[in-house]
C-alpha cells in the first residue's frame, strides 16, 4: 500500500486544533445567561467583552500570518493554543466585570486568532499544491463544526452542574491538543522530507526571505491591498459575513431561543445541526472553488444565508421545532461556505505568497463585523428586549453582500494574476 502523505495528517491536527480553539471562543453562546445569574452583570457589558473577543481575534490575522513566515508553524500554534490556556484558567477565578473584559477580550481573542483566521489558507497553501479547494473547505468547516457540534455537551454540562465545570473540560481538550501539537506538528513538508501533496518537483525558483518585522510585512501588504478595489469588495462582503454568522448567530442564537421557550440545550442542539451541515457545506464549497465561477458561489452563499435569517423570526414566533431544525439545517450548510471562495479569489487577485497576510486584512473586516453584530444586538436587545430587528437586519445586509460580490469582475482577477507571476 501507498503510504499516507503527511501533508493528510497535519490537515488532520489542524482540524482539531481549529475545532479546540473553536469551541473556547463560540463557548460565549452559553455562557452569557450563566455569568448574568452568577455575577449579576448586564447583557450588554457580556456582549461587549464578547464583542472585544471577536474583534481582537479578526485584527490579529495579518500580523499572524506575518510571524508564521518569522518563527514558524509549530511554535505559533504552541504559544497561541497556551494562550487559550492561561485564558481558560484564569476564568475560573474572576470576579470583576474589567477581568471579564480582559480575560475574554484580549486574551482569548489573541491566543483565537491564529486558528480562527489565516491558520486555514496558511496550511493548504504550504502543504498542498493539489487539493488546494478541498484542504481550504475542510478546514474552514472545522472553524464552525466542532464548536457548533460540542456547544449543546457545554449546555448539559452548565445545566447539570455549573459553568465551571464546563469551563474545566474545555481546559482538558485544549491541553491534549498542545500535546498533540508538540509532538507531531510540522512546519513545513521539508522537514519529512517531503515536497507538498500534488508537486512533483521542487520548483527552481526560490522563496525571497523577507527581512522586515511582522508589523512592517502587514502594513505594506495591507498599504498594496487598499489600491485594489476588489480587496474592498471582498473585505465588504467579509464584514457582513461575519456580522450575520459568529457575531449573531453564534453569540446571541441561544439566548434569542430562550427568549422563546425554548431550552438552552434545545437551542444549542439547534446550533450543532448546523455545525454538522457546515462540514457538508463548507467542504462542498471547498470542492465547488476548485471547479466552477468563486463569484457566482459567493452570490448564491450571501443571497440564501440572507432569506434564512429573516426566515429565523417567524419560525421562533411559531414555536415550531420542526421550522427551527429546518432553519437550522438550511442555515448551516451555508454558515462558513463564504470562506474557500473568498480565499480563492484573494489567491487569484494578491499571488500565493501575499494571499495569506491579505486575506488576515480581509478576515479583520470579518471580525470586525462579529464584533458589531455581537455588541450591536446586545443594545438592540436592552433597547427592545428582542433580537428580532438584529437578525432582519443582518438579512438584509447580506442581500447587500451579494451585490459586492458579483461586482468583482473575472477578467480582473485574470489581470491581476498575471501580474502577480511577473512580479
Amino acid at each position: 500500500m501507498r503510504r499516507i502523505h503527511y501533508s493528510w495528517f497535519i490537515l488532520l491536527i489542524t482540524f482539531f486544533s481549529i475545532i479546540v480553539a473553536g469551541i473556547v471562543r463560540s463557548s460565549s453562546g452559553v455562557l452569557i445567561v450563566p455569568f448574568e445569574n452568577e455575577f449579576g452583570w448586564g447583557r450588554s457589558l457580556i456582549s461587549i467583552a464578547f464583542a472585544i473577543n471577536l474583534l481582537i481575534y479578526g485584527i490579529s490575522g495579518p500580523f499572524m500570518a506575518a510571524l508564521l513566515e518569522e518563527i514558524g508553524l509549530k511554535k505559533m500554534m504552541v504559544l497561541a493554543m497556551t494562550t487559550l490556556l492561561v485564558g481558560i484558567l484564569l476564568t475560573l477565578v474572576m470576579v470583576k466585570p474589567w477581568q471579564l473584559l480582559l480575560i475574554w477580550g484580549l486574551i482569548i481573542g489573541l491566543g483565537s486568532g491564529l486558528f480562527l483566521t489565516i491558520l486555514s489558507p496558511y496550511v493548504a497553501n504550504h502543504w498542498f499544491e493539489k487539493r488546494r479547494g478541498l484542504a481550504v473547505g475542510i478546514l474552514t468547516a472545522s472553524t464552525a463544526t466542532g464548536q457548533l457540534i460540542l456547544l449543546p455537551l457545554l449546555a448539559i454540562i452548565i445545566e447539570t452542574y455549573s459553568w465551571k465545570w464546563a469551563i474545566g473540560f474545555i481546559l482538558i481538550l485544549s491541553f491534549i491538543m498542545l500535546l498533540i501539537i508538540l509532538l507531531f506538528m510540522k512546519n513545513s513538508p521539508k522537514e519529512v522530507g517531503l515536497l507538498p501533496y500534488g508537486l512533483e518537483e521542487e520548483s527552481p525558483v526560490k522563496k525571497v526571505v523577507q527581512k522586515n518585522n511582522p508589523i512592517i510585512i502587514a502594513f505594506s501588504t495591507l498599504f498594496e491591498a487598499i489600491k485594489v478595489k476588489e480587496f474592498w469588495l471582498l473585505s465588504g462582503s467579509f464584514f457582513i459575513c461575519g456580522l450575520s454568522t459568529s457575531g449573531l448567530i453564534g453569540t446571541h442564537f441561544i439566548s434569542y431561543c430562550i427568549g422563546f421557550g425554548f431550552t438552552a440545550v434545545t437551542a444549542a442542539s439547534m446550533l450543532s445541526f448546523m455545525g454538522i451541515f457546515d462540514l457538508i457545506g463548507t467542504t462542498l464549497s471547498g470542492w465547488l472553488s476548485d471547479r466552477f465561477d468563486n463569484r457566482w458561489l459567493l452570490f448564491w452563499y450571501y443571497s440564501l444565508r440572507g432569506a434564512s435569517l429573516v426566515f429565523l423570526p417567524f419560525a421562533l414566533n411559531e414555536g415550531s421545532i420542526t421550522l427551527l431544525i429546518i432553519f437550522s439545517v438550511f442555515y448551516g450548510l451555508d454558515w462558513i461556505a463564504t470562506v474557500p471562495p473568498t480565499i480563492n479569489i484573494s489567491r487569484q487577485i494578491f499571488g500565493i505568497e501575499k494571499s495569506v497576510v491579505v486575506y488576515g486584512w480581509i478576515f479583520a473586516a470579518h471580525q470586525l463585523g462579529s464584533a458589531v453584530a455581537a455588541g450591536g444586538a446586545g443594545i438592540i436587545y436592552n433597547i427592545f428586549t428582542s433580537y428580532t430587528s438584529a437578525f432582519v437586519l443582518a438579512g438584509m445586509f447580506c442581500l447587500l453582500a451579494s451585490l459586492f460580490v458579483i461586482v468583482i469582475k473575472k477578467q480582473k482577477i485574470k489581470v491581476e494574476v498575471s501580474q502577480s507571476y511577473k512580479a
